[in-house]
């Protein structure tokens, strides 16, 4: 399937590549209920990191860090424990 191949700068590429790890990161149910600071933590340093390379706008950069902001609120406030003890009740 070659009509699809270098479709992307090697700008575009990295910047999805990074946007891609930090969502990753954002997604990671284990680090968040473990210790939710180290996970705020994490996706704080990536969003930093994207726009000291210039990869996100400001923009950008202020969104990802309200969003890493409200997720760390979700994970303090047990948000997914409370997720897995309304399935278990519901069982």
């Amino acid at each position: 399937m070659k009509s699809f191949k270098n479709l992307l700068t090697r700008a575009q590429e990295h910047r999805l590549c990074a946007l891609d790890a930090w969502h990753q990161s954002l997604d990671n149910c284990s680090l968040r209920r473990e210790c939710p600071d180290a996970y705020h933590e994490e996706l704080l340093r990536q969003a930093d990191e994207m726009d000291r390379q210039g990869i996100v706008n400001w923009e950008e950069w202020r969104d990802l860090r309200v969003e890493a902001d409200a997720a760390y609120m979700r994970a303090v406030a047990g948000g997914d424990y409370h997720d897995v003890a309304n399935s278990v009740t519901s069982i």
